[in-house]
């Protein structure tokens, strides 16, 4: 596998590294007994790990509380597509041909997948300090340059409602599309005050935009 020589991991198992590339749908078509999920969890797992003692050491006045809203950061989904792209990750990856009408959201969450995927391989093929230097080179540098990935704007409303004694809630507008496939139209409102409206394949995305165009509204600071 090419990837492995771009990566320079020198391995007696190149089958795990093919697992962790193979989607469920390739191995119900292919009759196989393997997919990535196995790996996807192990690597969420490490990652997290990985990431989590780099900003501890590298804030050590943080508290709890900012270091989890920072890693969230730098592992969250937007940030595990981005990581997967830049290193090529998709062009290996393994969908059965009959998975070509996945939507744009489940596309977006394999790419995201297969990331922690591989790093689950590199972890048992390799070893954690193998794993330490490969999230290192990827993602520690986006750490030192506070690159936002992901901005929680529903926290830092309901952060702006706890200090300000205002109730912060959110209605659905409207509902549209196939159980697979679904759009939310969502409204935030302040205390019963509508402060912007947002869509997204799922609530919790078009609540996020909602509150980021009343965050806008309000001139709030987030993250």
């Amino acid at each position: 596998m090419n990837i492995l020589e771009k990566f320079n991991i020198k391995t007696e198992n190149e089958q795990l590294y093919k697992i962790a590339f193979t989607h469920g749908s390739y191995s119900t078509h292919k009759g196989l007994d393997y997919n990535y999920e196995r790996l996807e969890f192990l690597g969420d797992s490490v990652l997290s790990v990985i990431v989590s003692e780099y900003l501890y050491k590298k804030y050590p006045h943080y508290e709890e509380g900012k270091l989890t809203k920072l890693r969230a950061n730098y592992v969250c989904q937007s940030a595990l597509i981005y990581y997967s792209r830049e290193l090529g990750l998709p062009d290996y990856l393994k969908v059965a041909e009959e998975e070509s009408n996945l939507t744009k959201n489940e596309i977006l969450s394999i790419i995201a997948d297969i990331f922690e995927s591989f790093l689950g391989a590199i972890f048992l093929d390799q070893g954690m300090e193998f794993a330490k230097e490969f999230v290192s080179k990827i993602i520690f540098k986006y750490i030192d340059e506070n690159r936002i990935f992901f901005a929680d704007y529903k926290s830092a409303m309901k952060e702006y409602g706890d200090a300000k004694e205002l109730e912060v809630s959110y209605k659905v507008l409207k509902e549209y599309g196939v159980p697979h496939d679904k759009t939310f139209i969502i409204s935030i409102l302040i205390d019963d005050v509508e402060m912007g409206i947002g869509k997204g394949k799922n609530k919790k995305e078009a609540e996020q935009a909602a509150a980021k165009v009343a965050i806008e509204k309000l001139n709030i600071k987030v993250f």
